[in-house]
C-alpha cells in the first residue's frame, strides 16, 4: 500500500512539476532556469511545513506523510528532499556533516551529470 501512496503522490508532484515549468516558460522566458528554481525553493518551503506540522502535531498518518513528502514533493522536486537533510543534520548540531553533505551533494551531482553527458558523447 506504501507503494501505491508514493506512486499517486509522485503523479501529481510531476503533473504540478510540468504545469509550473510551462507557466515559468509563459511568463518568465526560457533564458534562466526560473521554473527549476521556484519549484526548489517553493518545494523546500512545501517540506518545512510538513516537517514542522508533523513534528509538533504529529496526527499525520505515515500514509499520508508518505503522501505528501515521499510522493507529491518527491515528484514535485527531490530539492526538499535535500534540503530536509542538511537542516535535520544541522538541527542536531552536525555542522561539519550538514556542510559536508551539501558541498558532496551539489558536487558530486554536478559532477556526474557530466560523468553521464561525457559517457554518452564517448558512444554517438
Amino acid at each position: 500500500m506504501n507503494y501505491l501512496v508514493v506512486f499517486l503522490g509522485g503523479g501529481i508532484g510531476a503533473a504540478l512539476r510540468h504545469g509550473v515549468n510551462v507557466l515559468s516558460a509563459r511568463f518568465f522566458g526560457t533564458a534562466f532556469p526560473y521554473a527549476t528554481l521556484i519549484e526548489n525553493v517553493s518545494g523546500s518551503f512545501v517540506m518545512g511545513l510538513l516537517a514542522a506540522y508533523f513534528a509538533f502535531k504529529g496526527d499525520a498518518s505515515q500514509h499520508w506523510r508518505l503522501f505528501l513528502t515521499t510522493g507529491i514533493l518527491g515528484g514535485y522536486t527531490t530539492f526538499s528532499a535535500f534540503s530536509l537533510d542538511a537542516v535535520l543534520l544541522y538541527e542536531r548540531s552536525e555542522f561539519a556533516l550538514a556542510a559536508g553533505y551539501v558541498l558532496a551533494s551539489v558536487a558530486l551531482s554536478i559532477a556526474g551529470l557530466f560523468a553521464g553527458i561525457a559517457l554518452i558523447r564517448q558512444f554517438s
